[in-house]
């Protein structure tokens, strides 16, 4: 199973994915696609990564558990950024909603958590500039339209009616 000693693989495939693995976790499917650009053969990528799952070094259910944790609690990401990151690292999208479940994550909640950590710094700002800064802010950490506005009214204890908010809130 050792590759020959040429120029384009110094190591073998199992030395590859355990040195991917050393930097941080990874799917299975991550580290299939870096394994095949390094030009490592299919079925030695297959091989190897079969052996890794056996021995519990590849697991992409706790893997996929770990990332949602840590963009959920330390990011405070939304779900759908959640959900976007998890599918960029090649998780399987059933896998993916297994764990979005599994986490009972509350969107609305988490996203009034960090629209008033941020708006402890924008105190100072007029209310309707601040607002213009939080909602998009929301909104790029993965939070819908409307769950970023109202979070950014609360957090920023403003009236919801009124209109100067609503022509600078207009996200996606």
């Amino acid at each position: 199973m050792t590759v020959a000693r040429g120029a384009k693989h110094p190591q073998s495939c199992h030395e590859r994915a355990l040195g991917l693995l050393a930097v941080r976790a990874r799917s299975r499917r991550e580290l299939e696609r870096r394994l095949l650009q390094a030009g490592f053969d299919a079925t030695e990528v297959d091989d190897v990564l079969l052996r890794l799952e056996r021995v519990g070094l590849i697991d992409d259910r706790a893997f996929a558990r770990e990332v949602a944790r840590h963009a959920f609690d330390v990011k405070r990401s939304g779900r759908r950024a959640v959900v976007s990151a998890l599918a960029a690292k090649g998780v399987s999208p059933e896998l993916i909603q297994d764990v979005i479940a599994e986490s009972g994550e509350d969107d609305e909640e988490r996203a009034l958590e960090l629209a008033r950590a941020r708006a402890r710094r924008l105190r100072s700002m007029d209310p309707a500039k601040a607002f213009g800064r939080l909602v998009p802010l929301l909104i790029r950490r993965g939070y819908g339209s409307e769950t970023a506005r109202s979070a950014a009214r609360r957090a920023l204890e403003l009236d919801g009616d009124d209109p100067s908010l609503a022509s600078r809130s207009r996200g996606p």
